[in-house]
């Protein structure tokens, strides 16, 4: 019952949490207003900038920001205990990242939907703004080059997750393009596009043209998924955000509510009645928690501190979210008062997905597992047998396959199918990774642009003109999306360090630099509770929710960066070095010193003083949807 009091717990906590300090955050610090012109109707373009009801808008923003990393980060973290790794998740994702995404947010939105690397350049200065896109840059590079890998390997583990995560797209698009010309809501249509989804799971399981598809393409080298998924991203990145990015992250949100729902629901009857009958017993094992609730001395684990707040990111506080929320949503949201649904509301209940995750790991996976003999393994064997040490818990798929088989476990306590129940997880897991996907790469568009904006002379409208600078063409859209994913297969490409150069390595150079992808992602949220803070005393607001928060994610990614370089057994003490690795984490300290630096001097002077204003907007002769925002 403690693992049913816990998940129960939790999930009221965050109800209380959102109606409470949620509230108090949008009426009485940031002052939300609903008679404020968003920037989705000021610059209404119908392709990036298009208002939104707020609940499409949702659906975007949690499949974007969930992504893969509320399932990775505490699969692997529990290996120093449950207990840590639960109060990590729930005090991070409440006074870290649901203020953090809040307020990337509703900062976006004062400043028309800038991303805040942008937006870091009038509230700090110029040079701040220039090395925060660097960051940037480096950040989206290593989740574009990784994240088809990641994709692939599920497709690879999970076949029948291949047909159901495929099919979506082209109904998405019919959905997004026969809205977009009648007018009328999402929520039918995409239930629709639901079901047709869970039947081609059902269908997929068995023998047939959908269970050959699913194997056919299980099967292709990671190189071959790779490339596709990157020429997906491309055109996903530059069609209107209505024709795909909406409905198809719509579809994506029902789908996976609908699988939490069906999880949640399976932790309940397991709790009271136990889980999936073993064999032809008709014993049901009972759902205890198997894990320890503190861990020390793991066999090849790094230290708990500082890496329990890198490894558990996207569950408790991630930088990605910041580009999203000021990348995306805030170029979609119709209303400003809807900034709290969005932003504080999508991330509590990613916090409630990584704890899901975390009972999944540490109790679903005690009603039983497959040994490597064939046998049943049940409790703390079950859990031991995953967990054994870093190794044996580090790689990818036995990361996913963690979670996968523990809330495969809940699921079949209700009677589901066993293959059915695991495929649905693998869809589960599938469909955030390619959310994350072709948003990072729409993002890795703007910072691009922003970035060669920089070096290139402005038109009378203050755009950046096309002209014989060679870095004139990646300030437009199709130029600046072609760069990066040329730029992303390029690092996946390149064999990982000590494999030979065969067509079956290929596409897994994102591997080069994942070890950096956790402290990079940490020290991004970092960054914009920076900018957060100094927008918010600019104007004399209270910073004390932020300024804890900042010190503690400019210091925890720089330790884990430090730790990793500099320690006995670190990257500069391997026998061969990984120089690219080695140099990106560099350059990452650096600028992060820098940043601080500037920042440090910049805030005495800071207080009160209001930045430089953006440009007033041209005349419109008449407004596509009136003056009020909603």
């Amino acid at each position: 019952m403690s693992t049913l009091l816990i998940a129960l717990g939790v999930g009221a906590l965050y109800l209380v949490v959102y109606h409470t300090y949620g509230r108090f955050l949008a009426r009485r610090i940031f002052k939300l207003r609903d008679d404020v012109e968003a920037p989705s109707v000021a610059l209404n373009d119908d392709k990036d900038f298009v208002p939104t009801d707020k609940f499409v808008v949702f659906g975007h923003h949690f499949t974007s920001i969930a992504g893969t990393g509320p399932i990775v980060g505490p699969a692997i973290a529990v290996i120093w205990g449950w207990v840590p790794a639960l109060l990590w998740v729930l005090f991070g994702s409440v006074l870290l990242g649901a203020v953090h995404d809040f307020g990337s947010l509703v900062v976006s939105m004062r400043n028309r939907g800038q991303t805040v690397g942008e937006i870091s350049g009038r509230v700090l200065n110029p040079r701040i703004r220039f090395l925060f896109l660097l960051i940037l840059f480096l950040a989206l590079t290593i989740v574009l080059a990784i994240f088809g890998l990641v994709i692939a390997v599920v497709f690879k583990t999970y076949p029948g997750a291949i047909f159901p995560c495929l099919v979506q797209i082209p109904l998405a698009v019919a959905i997004g393009v026969w809205l977009h010309r009648k007018g009328i809501g999402l929520m039918v249509p995409s239930l629709i596009a639901l079901a047709l989804m869970y039947l081609s799971v059902v269908f997929g399981d068995r023998e047939g043209w959908i269970h050959s598809f699913n194997m056919t393409l299980a099967a292709w080298p990671v190189a071959h998924w790779v490339a596709l998924l990157l020429a997906y991203s491309y055109i996903a990145s530059v069609l209107p955000v209505w024709s795909l990015l909406q409905p198809r992250d719509f579809i994506n949100s029902l789908q996976l509510i609908t699988a939490l729902a069906l999880v949640v629901v399976g932790l309940v009857v397991a709790a009271f009645v136990g889980g999936s009958p073993i064999g032809d017993s008709e014993l049901r094992p009972s759902l205890d928690i198997a894990a320890p609730a503190f861990r020390a001395g793991v066999a090849g684990a790094p230290v708990m501190f500082p890496f329990l707040f890198i490894t558990i990111a996207c569950g408790a506080i991630s930088g990605f979210h910041c580009l999203v929320s000021s990348g995306t949503s805030s170029k979609q949201l119709r209303c400003e008062t809807d900034a709290q649904f969005v932003g504080f509301g999508s991330m509590l209940l990613e916090g409630f997905l990584a704890t899901l995750v975390i009972l999944a790991c540490v109790a679903g996976l005690g009603l039983g597992i497959q040994g490597a003999g064939g046998e049943v393994l049940l409790g703390e064997a079950a859990y031991a047998a995953r967990y054994e040490s870093w190794a044996a818990a580090g790689g990818l798929a036995a990361k996913v396959g963690a979670f996968v088989d523990g809330a495969a476990n809940f699921l079949k306590a209700l009677g589901l199918a066993p293959q059915f129940a695991v495929a649905l997880m693998g869809v589960l897991v599938a469909s955030f990774a390619a959310t994350t996907l072709d948003t990072a790469c729409r993002l890795q568009r703007y910072v691009v642009q922003e970035l060669a904006s920089t070096f290139v002379a402005k038109d009378g409208e203050g755009k950046a003109a096309l002209s014989g600078n060679p870095l004139s063409w990646l300030t437009d859209k199709h130029g600046a999306t072609i760069f990066a994913v040329i730029l992303a297969f390029w690092v996946a490409a390149i064999p990982p360090q000590g494999m030979d150069w065969t067509w079956g390595n290929v596409g897994k150079g994102g591997l080069i630099l994942w070890p950096m992808f956790g402290a990079t992602n940490q020290l991004l949220g970092g960054l914009a509770f920076l900018v957060i803070a100094f927008w918010m005393w600019r104007r004399r607001l209270p910073v004390w929710f932020v300024a804890i928060p900042t010190i503690f994610m400019l210091v925890m990614p720089a330790w884990a960066m430090g730790y990793q370089l500099f320690t006995e057994g670190g990257w500069l003490a391997e026998e061969t070095k990984n120089w690219p690795l080695i140099f990106i984490a560099v350059a990452t300290l650096a600028l992060e010193v820098w940043m601080v630096a500037e920042a440090i001097l910049c805030w005495p002077r800071a207080r009160g003083v209001l930045e430089e204003a953006l440009e007033p907007l041209p005349r419109r002769g008449s407004q596509v949807d009136g003056g009020r925002s909603c």
